[in-house]
């Protein structure tokens, strides 16, 4: 599909969903790469969007709601 390299994350969560992550990356190291995959594409096309409406909409930055 694409070129792809190995990083190293380190990530502050609660302990429980910490230990739950651990034993999913001793266990299904596969699937917690494409649940960190999904996460971050969703980050980045969240991002993108964003910057393309402030792009589009420049007056709406800003601007309070109605009350």
């Amino acid at each position: 599909m694409w070129e792809t390299r190995s990083v190293q994350i380190t990530v502050r969560l609660p302990h429980d969903i910490a230990e739950q992550a651990e034993e999913v990356g001793r266990t299904d190291p596969e699937f917690l790469s494409r649940v960190m995959l999904y996460g971050l594409t969703r980050r980045s096309i969240y991002r993108h969007l964003r910057g393309r409406t402030g792009e589009q909409n420049p007056a709406e930055i800003g601007k309070e709601l109605p009350t």
